[in-house]
């Protein structure tokens, strides 16, 4: 119960960063990677004390006030309108679906955070979903929770996974995996893309449950063992995390590409259903019967 809390308080510590909303704290980690020379502006001769953009220049490519903009980053604004976040948007360069997280997190300030969620490690799926499951093969599926817990998988979808039949079902976690499993970074070819899309989907919840426990938690406990999350997680970048297949170094089959279909699975809290195939006749698809067996 100690390290529960221990790991909690440390969660929380990271989550509040340096005071303020998840709102604020998200616009200050985005000014940051935003250069002077990315916007146009002409910084001269000397050292600057900030590698990005300073409040004043972003508040005036946005055309807000710089007292405006600083009480935004504070948290002591809350009700920006959609043209100030549309703004903001344009000016800090963010893709669609950074600008949709900031209009989600927008929404958010002005409201009442949301009751926590409690923690669905191991939950067993029900038997329509088992059944799926088991009629999916050899194609390797998994079920995951909205933080990516391994809720159930068929034979193949855990085998392409190697080694994490070996953890505890409550552990079981694809980020977990990718960060502090020893063997996750030779399976992935794509291993950069894999751990910045895992860290994206993750901050992207956090904006929407900033005070869900489970969340808090797994975060708390991925930046205290893995320098690569911590310093994915403090980018504070938001992307969809759908890559369209996916390489994998396996030490049985040897090296397999699949295409990767996900969905949402209705009533299940988030959770979603995770498919991987290849071509039947394919060399990647009579790996895939291999593992199945």
């Amino acid at each position: 119960m100690a390290g529960a809390g221990r790991l909690m308080r440390m969660a929380r510590e990271q989550q509040d960063g340096n005071g303020g909303t998840e709102l604020g704290r998200f616009l200050r980690a985005r000014r940051a990677q935003v250069t002077p020379e990315r916007v146009g502006i002409s910084t001269g001769p000397g050292w600057r004390r900030i590698p990005g953009l300073r409040r004043e220049e972003l508040a005036a490519l946005a055309g807000v006030s710089v007292d405006y903009y600083t009480r935004l980053e504070r948290g002591r604004e809350h009700r920006p309108s959609a043209a100030v976040v549309g703004a903001l948007a344009a000016a800090l360069r963010l893709g669609p679906a950074e600008h949709g997280h900031l209009l989600d997190l927008a929404t958010r300030a002005a409201t009442m955070p949301p009751a926590p969620r409690t923690a669905r490690h191991g939950s067993a799926p029900s038997a329509d979903l088992a059944l799926m499951l088991e009629n999916l093969r050899p194609y390797p599926a998994r079920v995951l929770s909205r933080t990516m817990d391994l809720l159930a998988g068929n034979r193949g979808g855990l085998r392409t996974l190697p080694g994490i039949e070996d953890w505890p079902a409550g552990q079981r976690n694809l980020a977990r995996y990718v960060f502090l499993h020893p063997d996750a970074r030779k399976l992935f070819a794509d291993w950069d893309d894999v751990m910045s899309g895992c860290v994206a989907r993750l901050r992207a919840l956090s904006g929407l449950e900033p005070h869900a426990p489970d969340l808090a938690a797994l975060v708390a406990e991925l930046t205290a063992q893995s320098a690569d999350f911590a310093r994915l997680w403090e980018r504070y970048e938001v992307r969809p995390f759908a890559l369209p297949s996916k390489t994998l170094h396996h030490p049985e089959v040897g090296t397999i590409t699949l295409r990767v279909q996900a969905m949402q699975i209705e009533g299940g809290a988030g959770s979603r259903l995770v498919t991987y195939f290849a071509d039947p006749g394919t060399p990647d698809h009579e790996a895939l019967v291999l593992l199945d067996r």
